[in-house]
């Protein structure tokens, strides 16, 4: 398969993502090309679905829904169409937003799980594309620091708070739900990597 050959210095919608034959994942942060990492490790896997059980097994006969990458989520589709995401975690509680292929706008809660070569990407670009949408919660899990930073939105301004591994944390958007923290963060630590930056294509 070719891979699609990319512009230097052109900026690109969601018509030109939904066209790519690619055999990797790509985001796009304001209109840049961003590529995905490869495979998660097996700590992420394991936080990212014990954080999924939680929430699916919390969501059961209630109108919001939870989904897991990879599933494309268009923040800005009214304005721009040019920054899409897949969240490794989100809730969306307005059903309009969903087309069936994607979530058209920004979810409620988004939730990123950091690998070591889109750590500074995840708390960066994604942080700062997440404020501009009006994402009302945004998680950082960290498996290697086994904490989660929880940002809650306020005024057009996130407020940050950290919780460490014995902590149940809770989900603002979805009042009664907590997280064990304790269970997203089970056994062995994961062994700490140099972390790698994530790189766009320009």
């Amino acid at each position: 398969m070719q891979a699609y050959q990319y512009e230097k210095d052109k900026r690109y919608t969601y018509e030109d993502y939904s066209k790519w034959d690619d055999s990797e994942r790509w985001e796009l942060i304001d209109g840049v090309p961003y590529a995905m990492a490869p495979a998660p490790s097996q700590f992420h896997q394991e936080a990212s679905v014990e954080m999924l059980t939680q929430i699916h097994a919390y969501l059961k006969g209630k109108a919001c829904k939870v989904f897991h990458a990879p599933f494309d989520v268009r923040l800005n589709a009214e304005d721009g169409d040019d920054t899409i995401v897949q969240p490794d975690l989100l809730i969306v509680c307005d059903q309009s937003k969903l087309d069936g292929k994607c979530c058209k706008g920004a979810p409620d809660m988004a939730v990123e799980i950091l690998s070591p070569s889109t750590s500074s990407y995840d708390k960066l670009q994604k942080f700062n594309a997440y404020l501009r949408a009006g994402v009302r919660e945004y998680w950082i899990v960290d498996p290697i620091d086994r904490t989660i930073n929880v940002y809650l939105l306020r005024d057009g301004e996130y407020y940050a708070r950290v919780y460490g591994e014995t902590d149940d944390v809770p989900v603002s958007v979805l009042s009664g739900l907590s997280i064990n923290a304790g269970d997203v963060f089970p056994g062995e630590e994961e062994p700490k990597m140099e972390e790698a930056e994530q790189t766009a294509v320009e």
